[in-house]
């Protein structure tokens, strides 16, 4: 019986070992893409806390029409940016 992980080209990474530039490569890509959606959905969070903040503000009967309380309003606008 032959060992298949022994005979096989690629080698299976251990906790501890060192990866090679190829997978530090893509760490980094993944890292990139991670923080890169991060940050957009946090920036279309502040965005749309600063619109409907305004939208109150300037024309609060358009709430009503979205079907929002002034109270569900209060409660979006006061979340920080990192909270959905």
């Amino acid at each position: 019986m032959t060992n298949i992980r022994a005979s096989a080209p690629h080698r299976t990474a251990q906790l501890g070992t060192s990866v090679g530039p190829a997978s530090r490569r893509l760490l980094t890509t993944l890292r990139s893409i991670i923080t890169t959606l991060r940050e957009r959905s946090w920036r279309e969070r502040i965005r749309f806390r600063w619109q409907l903040r305004q939208m109150s503000n300037d024309n609060p009967y358009l709430i009503d029409d979205i079907g929002l309380t002034k109270r569900e309003v209060e409660e979006e606008i006061a979340k920080p940016f990192w909270r959905p």
